[in-house]
């Protein structure tokens, strides 16, 4: 073989192996062509399932009682430490004036909400009752369906554990107030008597008409509490400030009165009693009834001011219609019958029509 011989098929053999390298190299890209077109055309793996979410933590409200409820009680506190302060003992016209000032300073409607906000805070130192109603909180659906059932109906508070030793305290709290208030005005009824022995209580009263206007005046506005007893009630609805527990229970019915207190705090206990439920709270703390008793109390004062003439008289008029028949109707409206008085028995001023003034003479 000549030497041109071996070069024809030198190259024959070099573009046989190139054709073959090509046809390889051909072959090798069309499979990854192909092997990524399956890739692409693959749906991505699912991701890992995610692990179940927590169950929801419920939300236990605690105690509480609306800032302007609590006010209320205060201002009718305000009311009976400062009416309760009135000596009996008179030394001139002006200590006559200052002390029917004090005695007629209450709005009726105003000091019967007071007395029923009161009561809710002496229902809430009762811990067995409390807890009754607390073990609803924990559900929301239930606390929700319990405290409509108590707006529905305040009454439903009867069903709780403890209601009988809590209203029992409601009704001695607020029986005891009004008790304290009757027996002072019939201390000072009988002091328009013992008076008379002092030739100034015989003068005329000067200014008889602005007195009596101011007595309508004083009667129109709403109390006002102090500080320090508003901070103790509120600090007594957490349970921070201890209040007198005595409790009178005993089987049978309670009054209006008490049984809205009870609701009141029933509704503090699930939650629902704050500012924002305002609007289901007010009505609750209203009894019909015992703002008729003190509204004919005020009319029977009016009558009494109006005809009265020398200081005596208006002693008689601040025991009588100012002290004593408040604190009768505080007493009715809580459920709680008044002590006979020997010297004369008190007119029923639930009446519509207001009392005749009574004969101050010997």
């Amino acid at each position: 073989m000549n030497r041109r011989t071996r070069r024809v098929r030198a190259s024959v053999g070099n573009r046989f192996q190139m054709t073959v390298a090509r046809r390889l190299l051909s072959l090798s890209s069309a499979a990854a062509l192909s092997a990524l077109a399956v890739a692409c055309s693959s749906p991505p793996a699912a991701p890992p399932p995610a692990p179940p979410a927590p169950p929801p933590v419920a939300v236990i409200p605690s105690v509480g009682l609306s800032s302007k409820v609590v006010e209320q009680a205060a201002a009718y506190r305000a009311y009976l430490t400062h009416a309760g302060a009135i000596s009996t003992s008179f030394g001139s016209g002006d200590d006559v004036a200052q002390s029917l000032k004090t005695g007629e300073s209450y709005e009726p409607a105003a000091l019967q909400r007071g007395a029923i906000a009161y009561g809710a805070v002496v229902a809430l130192q009762n811990p067995d009752y409390v807890a009754a109603v607390r073990k609803f909180v924990a559900d929301p659906d239930t606390r929700r369906t319990v405290a409509y059932d108590i707006i529905r109906n305040p009454d439903y508070v009867t069903r709780f554990d403890g209601y009988d030793q809590t209203a029992g305290m409601v009704r001695h709290a607020l029986g005891d107030d009004g008790r304290r208030i009757l027996m002072l005005g019939r201390s000072v009824r009988q002091s328009a008597y013992d008076v008379q022995h002092q030739p100034w209580s015989k003068a005329d009263v000067q200014g008889r008409d602005a007195r009596l206007a101011l007595a309508k005046d004083l009667s129109s506005r709403a109390n006002v509490g102090e500080v320090e007893e508003t901070a103790r009630l509120q600090s007594a609805v957490g349970g921070g400030a201890q209040m007198d527990k005595t409790s009178d229970h005993a089987d049978g019915t309670y009054a209006n009165a008490v049984n809205h207190a009870l609701a009141v705090a029933a509704l503090a206990a699930l939650g629902y009693a704050g500012d924002d439920n305002l609007g289901s709270i007010m009505p609750m703390l209203g009894e019909p009834d015992e703002v008729t008793c003190l509204n004919t109390a005020k009319l029977n004062l009016y009558q009494c001011l109006a005809v009265a003439r020398p200081h005596y008289e208006d002693v008689f008029c601040l025991g009588q219609h100012a002290l004593e028949e408040t604190g009768h109707c505080l007493m009715r409206g809580a459920g709680v019958s008044e002590p006979l008085d020997p010297a004369a028995r008190v007119a029923d001023v639930s009446d519509t029509k207001p009392t005749k003034k009574r004969s101050k003479k010997r």
